[in-house]
């Protein structure tokens, strides 16, 4: 066949079938939104299809799932949505898009919001036969055990059909050869060859693996892609989810090693999707990074610290049992030492907070030292204030700043201070009661309460 109709090169319509209700995964959560690495399966599966090249996106949804279409916005914004109002099978699902498809010219490509482990690669591989003068591509694999798989009929190294197990011949059943469910179909072809697949099967059912039989009585080429089994994994209840989530750490950590970062033992580290590591950074075990964590070059990450919506720049050092929360930025050579929590507060080049602190919705400036214990005191029971301490201020140990409150540029505050009013810069504040000490008192009371203790016994006797 010619090379036009969008088979060479070029952008392709990705068809990604999301409406399945997910029984199994005992939820009120829709399947497709239950998360690995902290981005949803769903989201997996366009982010991969976008870098796989596909310029126009159809996501097929159940009716009235204002959640899943939010999903498909965010991570595809110009993606189409499609209801399926009945499920006839994965054929009638792929034609609830057919107005993506009516009137354009490009491939077609159908992923699964449930197959979240397929990798842009994958995609790519599977659409290029197209460009070869391929009418269908389906992706299998090599089952350890195919019981439940579709398989993949061939004869003289050719496709000929995908049978489902249930109308599989003994025969059938024993090839190994298994459908992944994924499927391209050339932009010439795909419409005609859609319209035409029935349902006279054991399920009554809309088969878009009956493409394939079409394609075969047309005398249209069809090729195999394969794939590895457990990249080709669908997730149907939380066991899978697990088994996936596993494989896509395990995948995020070994780019994060190669791309420079030291993990001393990676298979505690756990890292989100779009987790950025620079070079040279070392994590040291049991750390969890959630969504919208950037770390710079040359970086520490100890022990026990989570992560989630924070940026480090070159050099800063924080940990163990360090809490970064939403808007935590560290600018270069930062040190924070155990048990510091930082949320919505930018702490500037090289100041410091070496334990127990927590600094919520605060301005650290360069130099500035932090004690321990000290805190932030944001919140006021209606309203969220801020705190702003001056480059190379030194704030005691056991100290509460008061918000909203300024520490000037140098001040010093005293260590067990209760700050309510600003500090001007190089000033001293001390706000803590006055010390009183009385000699020989100590004595004094614990005599009068041993005897009081003594009174008390003899009277109950």
């Amino acid at each position: 066949m010619s090379a036009d109709h969008g088979t060479a090169g070029g952008g392709f319509t990705a068809i990604v079938l999301a409406a399945g209700k997910g029984t199994r995964m005992r939820s009120e959560r829709p399947k497709v939104l239950h998360a690995l690495a902290h981005r949803t399966m769903l989201g997996h599966v366009l982010a991969a299809v976008q870098e796989a090249g596909a310029q126009n996106l159809a996501v097929v949804v159940e009716p009235g799932r204002a959640d899943v279409a939010d999903e498909v916005a965010r991570m595809a914004p110009g993606a189409s949505t499609h209801p399926q109002a009945e499920r006839l099978g994965t054929a009638h699902a792929v034609l609830a898009a057919r107005a993506a498809i009516e009137g354009r010219p490009a491939d077609v490509l159908v992923a699964f919001g449930d197959t979240p482990l397929i990798t842009a690669e994958t995609y790519a591989r599977l659409r290029a036969p197209l460009r070869e003068g391929a009418a269908v591509a389906v992706l299998a694999f090599e089952a350890r055990d195919p019981t439940g798989y579709g398989r993949v009929l061939t004869e003289n190294g050719r496709v000929v059909a995908i049978r489902e197990e249930k109308d599989a011949s003994a025969d059938e059943r024993a090839v190994r050869l298994s459908n992944a469910g994924l499927m391209a179909l050339s932009g010439q072809h795909a419409l005609s060859l859609l319209s035409r697949i029935g349902n006279d099967n054991a399920n009554r059912e809309y088969y878009l693996t009956d493409a394939v039989a079409l394609a075969v009585a047309d005398g249209l080429p069809v090729t195999v892609v394969d794939v590895a089994e457990d990249e080709a994994l669908g997730v149907n209840d939380r066991v899978q989810l697990s088994v996936a989530e596993a494989a896509i750490q395990a995948r995020l950590r070994r780019a994060a090693q190669l791309g420079g970062a030291t993990l001393i033992a990676p298979e505690t580290v756990f890292l989100s999707a779009d987790t950025v590591l620079g070079r040279d950074v070392l994590v040291e075990p049991h750390c969890v990074f959630g969504p919208g964590v950037v770390i710079g070059d040359g970086c520490t990450i100890r022990a026990f610290s989570h992560l989630h919506d924070a940026r480090l720049m070159a050099g800063a050092d924080i940990g163990p049992h360090v809490r970064l929360r939403g808007g935590a930025v560290l600018e270069e050579g930062v040190h924070l030492g155990n048990f510091v929590e930082v949320k919505n507060a930018t702490l500037h080049a090289g100041a410091k907070a070496s334990h127990l602190t927590y600094l919520g919705d605060a301005e650290v400036g360069a130099g500035a030292n932090i004690g321990a214990g000290t805190i932030t005191c944001n919140y006021d029971g209606v309203s969220k204030h801020r705190t702003v301490i001056g480059a190379g201020a030194f704030i005691g140990s056991n100290s509460a700043l008061v918000a909203p409150v300024s520490i000037g540029d140098g001040a010093l505050v005293g260590a067990g201070s209760v700050i309510t009013r600003d500090v001007p810069a190089d000033a001293l504040a001390l706000a803590r009661g006055r010390q009183m000490t009385r000699e020989g008192a100590a004595k004094t009371l614990r005599q009068t309460l041993k005897a009081a203790k003594a009174a008390k016994a003899a009277k109950q006797d």
